[in-house]
């Protein structure tokens, strides 16, 4: 992986117009590797060992950040170790805490394992107003005094006793924070109303695997019965939907066809769905999808929601394929708002789109045009990688330190299976 100081003069140039064809692997997934790390934490005893990490700067990032709590950390290939039963700070203070949303992760660990944390909050990525008020109001409810000052979460309990939480907006961020706080309080806790994506029922796996007590994780109710303590185990992460996403939406795009491999199908089905609709073929294998696509696809219509619905981190991505599309189609974002931040670099290329508050109007062109672009965040990068890959002559993205905190190797997974991809320090 590249240091922080390397990556910001680094470059992707990318020459397009490649039919793409062969096969691709998946890395484990990033936003499951991001809540599973910290919440390892909660083992007093003994050490997880975590493998299907993906080597990317945000998984990088978490591990720093449990260092300098005073976790031992071991990183082999595509595992890492973490032995925390000697941890020696509640207060997570640094650069990194401050740099990474998933740190908040931590304050529901901490809470759980010590009864008190001071986690400072993050600035993190540039997607509107991520607040955490659900976060809190389940910390609340477990008996937690929450106190915000100075930009960090000061937190502690006497005692964490279980009760029933309604959370008011549907979270993967609360559901799996206040999940983890509840691990160990006394009594039963339930969550209504909790996100179902497949991260949320893989940390509740993991967290099953050191000796929790939950049940219902992929529905909108789970159960949480609190145990004694927390021990190590052997886990290993789900692949990751949105990088396997993007790939399914690359090939459908280029024309030609791949199969990717390491996969979770089911977890893909929202994404298969709207491929098939445009006009591509879709093949489910055990662990495959196969993606082929020949000519030109029809435009569609697209709503994020939460899972089962279509991701919101693949809609940027996707957003390209639809601007060389046939016809017209509508992206209504009702996730995040301000996830239109690619939308004038694929403006510069030639696309035809229009931003209205949380909707794209995109009316397909024949080709987009290479043109110098950057990535403004991690799934823009993804957005603008393949509309280089489309684009009639060279595109050169900047900003490649956005796409290297979620996809591994982008660069070289492009590059065997036929595109003219390469990085390029400047």
């Amino acid at each position: 992986m590249h240091s922080e100081d390397d990556t910001n003069m680094d470059k992707l140039v990318i020459n397009g117009g490649r039919r793409i064809l062969g096969q691709v692997e998946i890395s484990g997934a990033k936003n499951a590797a991001v809540a599973i790390l910290p919440v390892a934490i909660i083992a007093s005893k003994g050490k997880c060992i975590i493998e299907n990490i993906p080597n990317i700067e945000d998984v990088n990032c978490i591990e720093r950040i449990l260092e300098n709590l005073g976790c031992e950390i071991k990183r082999e290939k595509n595992s890492v170790s973490i032995d925390s039963t000697n941890i020696t700070s509640i207060d997570a203070n640094t650069e990194d805490v401050r740099r990474m949303r998933a740190s908040y992760y931590l304050i529901g660990a901490l809470l759980a394992r010590f009864k008190k944390a001071r986690v400072e909050l993050p600035g993190g990525c540039p997607i509107g107003v991520r607040p955490i008020d659900q976060h809190i109001k389940g910390f609340e409810a477990l008996g937690a005094t929450v106190v915000i000052e100075n930009g960090a979460v000061n937190i502690q309990a006497d005692r964490l006793i279980g009760t029933s939480i309604y959370f008011d907006v549907v979270s993967v961020g609360a559901t799996i924070n206040v999940m983890a706080a509840a691990t160990l309080a006394e009594g039963t806790t339930i969550l209504e109303n909790s996100a179902k994506e497949p991260h949320v029922v893989d940390v509740a796996n993991f967290l099953n695997s050191m000796g929790a007590n939950i049940k219902g994780a992929g529905t909108d109710v789970i159960r949480i019965i609190g145990v004694k303590e927390l021990t190590g185990c052997n886990y290993s992460v789900i692949p990751d939907q949105i990088e396997a996403g993007t790939f399914m939406i690359a090939a459908a795009a280029c024309g030609g066809e791949v199969t990717i491999n390491n996969v979770i199908p089911k977890h893909l089905e929202s994404i298969s769905a709207k491929l098939m609709e445009m006009g591509a073929e879709v093949y489910e294998g055990g662990d495959s999808v196969t993606v082929k696509s020949e000519g030109r696809l029809k435009a569609v219509n697209i709503k994020t929601l939460p899972y089962p619905g279509f991701p919101t981190d693949v809609q940027q991505p996707m957003n390209t394929l639809l601007s060389v599309s046939e016809g017209r189609s509508i992206i209504n974002e009702s996730i995040w708002e301000a996830r239109f931040k690619h939308v004038d670099e694929l403006k510069k290329m030639g696309a035809n789109i229009k931003v209205e508050g949380s909707v794209a109007t995109v009316d397909g062109v024949d080709k987009l045009i290479g043109k110098v672009v950057v990535a403004s965040d991690l799934r823009a990068g993804a957005a603008l990688v393949i509309a280089g890959l489309i684009a009639e002559g060279t595109t050169e993205i900047l900003g490649v330190e956005h796409i290297d905190r979620g996809y591994p190797d982008i660069e070289e997974k492009f590059r065997r299976i036929g595109a003219d991809i390469k990085r390029v320090t400047m």
